[in-house]
């Protein structure tokens, strides 16, 4: 059973590294539900964790977070001592605190570019999770960490890049700042200005094509009758001829 959840967990890390680029040591953000059922699980979550993820991890919170365990008072205590054992990593709430839902999601925007994992229990913020793109999931269940198979959201950004309809954001802004360097930004806003702007049709070629007028085909038909009188006069006068030699 332990190798089966270990070679489930060594694929889905495979997906992420491969099409995320997460790396060692991985960033594991954790909210005070996932601390409060790995103290009633009796689970260790730093010396367990890294051998399941098969690398080294860095175990991280927020200021949010810890505030939110001190003030759910006793019932709580021990997972707020958990937490204060892990980094705190800075979030933008410093002044006005919010919840640790909403602080953890604020710490995932913009395609997770810290590529941050994230441990919770709550179902809530699990779902929320699941709808951005290259954020692992882990949760505990049946005394043991799982990491959740890629949702959906992200199988098919994966897809789109495969067919290279989507570029990441962490990767547009790398381009960004070494067009810059090169200094292909302006050029291109330079080609950008110089270019005409696609003008209408031309004018003289919407015109429409004259009709030949009855007039002038008016001019050919009296030039035939005229030639056919020609010859007739030409007949009737070698006719009257002839007849006057044999008279004569």
């Amino acid at each position: 059973m332990k190798l089966t959840r270990q070679k489930h967990a060594k694929k889905i890390m495979g997906f992420y590294k491969h099409n995320f680029h997460f790396r060692e040591p991985f960033q594991v953000l954790l909210d005070g539900t996932f601390c409060q059922a790995a103290l009633r699980n009796k689970i260790q979550i730093r010396e367990q964790l890294p051998g399941y993820l098969d690398g080294a991890t860095q175990l991280c919170t927020t200021r949010c977070v810890l505030k939110e365990l001190e003030s759910l008072g006793k019932a709580l205590y021990g997972a707020k001592l958990i937490a204060q054992r892990f980094q705190v990593r800075k979030c933008s709430h410093q002044k006005d605190p919010v919840s640790g839902l909403a602080c953890l999601l604020s710490m995932i925007e913009e395609g997770n570019p810290h590529h941050f994992f994230i441990a919770t229990q709550d179902q809530d913020l699990a779902n929320k999770v699941k709808k951005k793109a290259g954020v692992p999931l882990l949760f505990i269940i049946q005394n043991t960490m799982v990491l959740d198979k890629p949702s959906p959201k992200s199988v098919v950004f994966v897809q789109k890049l495969q067919t290279n309809q989507l570029v990441p954001e962490h990767q547009k802004q790398t381009i960004v700042q070494l067009k810059e360097k090169e200094g292909l930004a302006k050029q291109e806003g330079e080609k950008r200005r110089k270019r005409k702007r696609a003008g209408g049709p031309n004018p003289l070629s919407c015109l429409k094509k004259k009709k030949k007028t009855q007039e002038g085909q008016e001019p050919s038909a009296e030039k035939k009758k005229r030639r056919k009188r020609k010859r007739n006069r030409v007949k009737t006068e070698g006719v009257q001829s002839v007849q006057k030699n044999e008279k004569e």
